[in-house]
Order: C-alpha cells, then structure tokens, then sequence
C-alpha cells in the first residue's frame, strides 16, 4: 500500500519513527488505515523527492476530480459502484469526498450513516443547495466516516425537495440566485482544497439533481448492467441527457468532461447473451467501455449484507477464491478510473 518493505517498517517502528503500530505476543504488527495515512505522510516528509509516489495528492495546477456515477436504470450498481470506487481511492492515499445524491440513501446507509435517524434538516446536500435562507455551506454538511481518508455528504427524502423547489425557483428570478445546474457544483468549490477527488452517487432519475451532479462533474462513469433491456433503457437515458444538456449548454452550463466511460457491472462473463451484449457495447463505444468488467459475485452479495465492501470483511469469510476473483474485478476496473484521473491531471 505503501510502496517499502515490511522490513524498513519494521525498523521504522523499532526506531520510533512514525505510528505506532499494535504489537501481539508473537510479534506481529498490525496498522489502522489511518496510521497508514500517516506512514505515508511521513514518508513524503523523509524523501521529499519521492514524495508523489507515497503521498498521491494532487497539487499545485491540477484540479479537482468529480466523477459522477449515473445512470437513471434501477439495479445497474451506481451506489455500489460509487462506493468500491471511494474507497478504493482511499485505500490508495488520496482525499475522497462520496456526495449521496440518491434520497434512498443507500450509499449512506454502507457508510455507516442511518438517513432516518441520524440527520437533521439540511444535514444532506440540498441543505447547501436549497434557495431559501436556510442555506448551509457545505464545509458544515460534510462529515467523517469511520474508513480513514473518505468523508461523506449523505442523503435522504429531503433530497426530494430540491426536485420540488426547482421548477417555483425557475419562475422566480430573484429567488433563484445562482442557476440550479451550477448549485452543486458551486457548494463543492467550497471544500475544493480539502478533497483530491469527489465521487458522486446520482438517483436512478434524470432531474433536477442528476443535472446539477453532471454539470459538476469533470468526468462521469454510466453504470450499465449487460441485459437488453437495460441496454434499450441507457440508450433512452443518453438520448433525453442529450437533449437536456444541449439546453444547459445554451444557457451557459459548461460542460467540458475529462473522461465519460461506461462501466460493464453485475457480469457474468460464462452467461453467452450477456457476453454477446458487452461485445456490441464494445462495438458501439470503443474505448469509452472500460476493459474491466465488475463481476456479478456472492462474496459482494454477502458482504453487503452487514453493510459491508469487500476491502472491509475479512478473506475468510467467504469462499477464497471466490473473494479473489471479484475483488480483482472491482481493482481492475477502479484502477482504469484512476489511470483516467491521472491522465486528467497530466501525470503519467
């Protein structure tokens, strides 16, 4: 994770330096992720030339990273895929915001957050995106989680309230303030220096929301399940954003996307219709498909029933290599994302 040996931590830890980590009798050396946070840190403090290398986060001229997963077919993995690709971010150094857009909360819900009793009025995004007084800035919405490097803005019903408060807000020129498709891009600059990427988890609807989420993102991944009918839903999806973003753009939304990629998930690569149907994908949008297919697995499955990813349960509790092969899936297709990022920041 870190990028040395165990046994310069292992000396590190002798000598000292650094966190310390939990010893056991036989003396084995067990660290939280958070003290690998901080291993990496001080390792960008002792070898400042090196520094990128243990320490990922952007600098000085490359932007901020919002990706936006969406897609308005229930079932296709968007929170799912959100969540693996969160953390995976974080497992590998950098600061990662989730934003849960979806007033079902499910992201929210695996972050540890319960959106019926533990958030109050205007504890969700729409409390820094809303057009009365009540208006919060995002830096108060914003709350920690319990996996080290990843914050979360969760959400609930109150989400809806924007879907409804819109369309009073467009006849009212002087309430509206800042356009409704650059609100949520206008509450994320305000955390802007705090975060490397922030990754958003839209509601399988194409409103007021998912418009705002795609006017803010700086690339987007379009979840699709590799069924038919699925495919002739992303395809009506695609066709109406089409024609809603070419009215944003002519009301001056900018819309200038580092990477729009699709995302092949919940695959059964032995299932011949559903291999037919990611070979046409690959036929219609080339490259835009990643190569990575995120797996249909029971070791996702399962881990999910105690709110749980793969990255947090342990190997054994669940079959090995049924465990290694869909996390393998779920790294591969993360780590095309990041490579996408970095190309975005112009790092090779």
């Amino acid at each position: 994770m870190i990028g040395v040996s165990d046994g310069y931590l292992r000396q590190l830890s002798l000598d000292g330096k650094g966190p310390q980590p939990e010893l056991s009798g036989n003396g084995r050396r067990s660290y939280t992720l958070g003290q690998i946070s901080e291993l990496r840190q001080h390792m960008a403090r002792i070898k400042p030339k090196d520094a990128l290398s243990y320490l990922p986060w952007r600098r000085p001229g490359e932007k901020l990273q919002t990706v936006a997963v969406t897609n308005f077919k229930g079932g296709s993995a968007k929170t799912t895929t959100t969540l693996y690709l969160a953390q995976y971010l974080a497992l590998n150094g950098y600061r990662v915001l989730a934003i849960d857009l979806d007033p079902q909360a499910s992201l929210s819900s695996m972050l540890g957050v319960q959106p019926e009793f533990d958030l109050a009025d205007g504890d969700t995004l729409y409390g820094a995106i809303r057009y009365d007084g009540s208006r919060r800035s995002l830096k108060d919405v914003v709350r920690k989680t319990y996996f080290d490097g990843l914050d979360l803005v969760p959400g609930n019903l109150e989400l809806m309230e924007f879907e409804h408060e819109t369309p009073r807000a467009l006849g009212d020129r002087q309430r509206t303030g800042e356009v409704f498709f650059r609100r949520v891009g206008v509450a994320i600059s305000e955390v802007e220096a705090n975060y490397d990427v922030v990754v958003i988890d839209c509601p399988p609807q194409l409103g007021y929301l998912t418009l705002g989420a795609v006017c803010a993102a700086t690339s987007l991944l379009i979840t699709i399940h590799p069924q038919m009918v699925d495919v002739a839903s992303m395809s009506q999806f695609l066709l109406m954003t089409s024609d809603l973003l070419s009215v944003v753009r002519k009301a001056g939304g900018d819309l200038q996307h580092d990477f729009i990629k699709y995302v092949v998930t919940r695959h059964e690569p032995f299932d011949a219709p559903q291999s037919q149907i990611v070979a046409l994908l690959r036929n219609l949008f080339g490259d835009d498909v990643l190569t990575a297919t995120i797996l249909k697995s029971t070791a996702i499955a399962d881990a999910g029933l105690t709110k749980q990813s793969l990255y947090e349960i342990e190997r054994g509790q669940v079959r090995r290599s049924t465990y290694d092969r869909a996390l393998e899936s779920v790294n591969a297709a993360n780590g095309e994302v990041l490579a996408g990022i970095h190309k975005a920041w112009g790092r090779t």
